[in-house]
C-alpha cells in the first residue's frame, strides 16, 4: 500500500474544487497616449467596464499619477468591487496598459480584454488568467 503525499492530496483537492474566482492579467500595447494620460478617461473606463461585466463598484475609483523613473511613470488605478478588485497601471513611455481583474463572480476575460483594447485604442493585447481556488 502506497502513502499519499501532501502534494498529491493538494493536487487532488484542486482538481475537484469549485473555483473561488478568476484573476486575469491583460496587457494592452500601443494605446492612445491621450487616453491613458487622462484620469477622467480612466475613471470613465472603470465605470463602463463595471457596467459591461455587471460588477458593482464599491467606493470611488482611485487614480494616481506617479513614478520618478520614466520607464514606469504613469497613472495607476484601483477600483474595489463587491466581488474583489480591478486595478491597472498605464506606462507612459511605452503607451501600455497593464490591467488586472480579480473577481469571485464569473466574467469573460476576452470580453474585458477586447473592451479595454478598444477603449484605450490599443493595437493588440495579451491575456493570462488563472482560477483561484
Amino acid at each position: 500500500m502506497r502513502n499519499i503525499t501532501e502534494a498529491e492530496t493538494v493536487l487532488e483537492e484542486r482538481e475537484t474544487a469549485i473555483p473561488w474566482g478568476v484573476a486575469s492579467n491583460i496587457d494592452i500595447y500601443d494605446c492612445n497616449a491621450e487616453t491613458i494620460r487622462s484620469a477622467d478617461k480612466i475613471r470613465q473606463f472603470v465605470t463602463e467596464l463595471c457596467d459591461l461585466i455587471e460588477m458593482k463598484r464599491f467606493g470611488d475609483t482611485i487614480v494616481v499619477h506617479f513614478g520618478e523613473d520614466e520607464r514606469v511613470s504613469g497613472y495607476s488605478m484601483v477600483q474595489l468591487i463587491e466581488t474583489s478588485l480591478i486595478s491597472a497601471h498605464f506606462a507612459n513611455k511605452t503607451n501600455t496598459t497593464y490591467l488586472d481583474v480579480f473577481s469571485c463572480k464569473p466574467y469573460d476575460t476576452e470580453v474585458v480584454a477586447e473592451f479595454a483594447r478598444e477603449f484605450f485604442g490599443g493595437s493588440r493585447y495579451l491575456t493570462k488568467s488563472n482560477m483561484r481556488l
